[in-house]
């Protein structure tokens, strides 16, 4: 009698790195929706007319042509307009680092369980605009007086409205990226032929996660083992605690976003958060042996994930906003 031990074996399937990007790409699709995120700002500045123009000209003895010139309308740095700033900078920081990037300008890729915490999140944001926005207001009067002050004839009352709180709004919404289902009954082959570019959008939206990962982890990997390595006036240098806590924040957001498309990356990754395991940033400030054993093995890693992103054409798409 043989048993299955004495039946031979079969060799384990591996997928070709296109292989391997389609079925990323195809599980990216089915498991993600777009997010888009709409900002609505009042400008600062403001183009002189012609006449100021001309007047700055005739003080260098330039050409009209020649000169181009704009008045700050409000003082930015202002606290109560610093606040405002701050939360549109939380709304961005936290759109980007719950999603992943998308080949159309202003989309992004956020998990569908995800969905509903983006929108609880997105919401009380909103409040919190509201809410910075009214303080602003309130200071607005101030704001226009220090801007009467301080722009002498440059100063148009015009250029003020009677309030700033319709002027600021966060919203967000979740924009289709499938062909139109129309378009199934109006022409079939167009609608494969539309099916197809979205199969391709996502199999570049792939490399696109995968290289801004990669970009990324370089960058947080490169300053860290830089902070660690040589000395100022005959010191260690000094780095802040967000060196490390950085680098652990993307091992997490790492985790949860990762596409699981490289098998490389992936272990690159793993060799990164490996090194920095357990280790706090008083620690590689009060042990030096332990600071120069992990800025090694970071270098290390560093000339790992340099080839990695050498021998892996770097598409032009990439190098677009997201």
């Amino acid at each position: 009698m043989s048993t299955l031990l004495d039946e031979p074996q079969a060799e384990p399937r591996t997928q070709s790195p296109a292989q391997s990007h389609t079925t990323a790409s195809e599980q990216l699709k089915s498991e993600t929706t777009a997010v888009r995120l709409h900002i609505r700002w009042p400008g600062v500045r403001k183009t002189l007319s012609q006449h100021q123009r001309q007047v700055a000209a005739d003080a260098f003895e330039a050409d009209t042509k020649s000169v181009s010139a704009a008045k700050k309308l409000l003082d930015t740095s202002h606290p109560a307009f610093k606040a405002v700033t701050a939360v549109r900078s939380q709304a961005v920081a936290y759109w980007r680092g719950s999603t992943l990037p998308y080949i159309e300008p202003g989309v992004r890729l956020l998990r569908r369980q995800d969905v509903p915490a983006f929108d609880v999140h997105m919401a009380s944001v909103r409040i919190e605009l509201q809410e910075a926005v009214a303080e602003l207001d309130r200071c607005y009067g101030e704001l226009v007086d220090q801007a009467r002050q301080r722009l002498g004839d440059l100063f148009d009352a015009s250029d003020y409205p009677p309030s700033l709180s319709e002027l600021f709004a966060i919203e967000w919404d979740y924009p289709s990226v499938e062909p139109p289902e129309y378009l199934r009954s109006v022409s079939p082959q167009l609608y494969e032929a539309e099916c197809q570019r979205v199969r391709s959008r996502f199999e570049e939206a792939v490399q696109m996660a995968e290289q801004a990962f990669a970009d990324e982890l370089s960058q947080l990997v490169t300053h860290l083992a830089d902070r660690l390595t040589g000395e100022v006036d005959g010191k260690p240098k000094v780095f802040r605690d967000s060196a490390v806590t950085n680098l652990n924040e993307f091992f997490d957001r790492f985790q949860r976003l990762n596409v699981r498309s490289n098998d490389q990356l992936d272990q690159l990754v793993e060799q990164a958060r490996s090194v920095i395991r357990g280790v706090g940033p008083q620690d590689l400030r009060d042990r030096d042996r332990l600071r120069q054993q992990v800025a090694q093995e970071l270098t290390r890693v560093e000339a790992s994930l340099e080839g990695w992103m050498t021998d892996r054409p770097r598409r032009n798409i990439l190098r677009r906003p997201r």
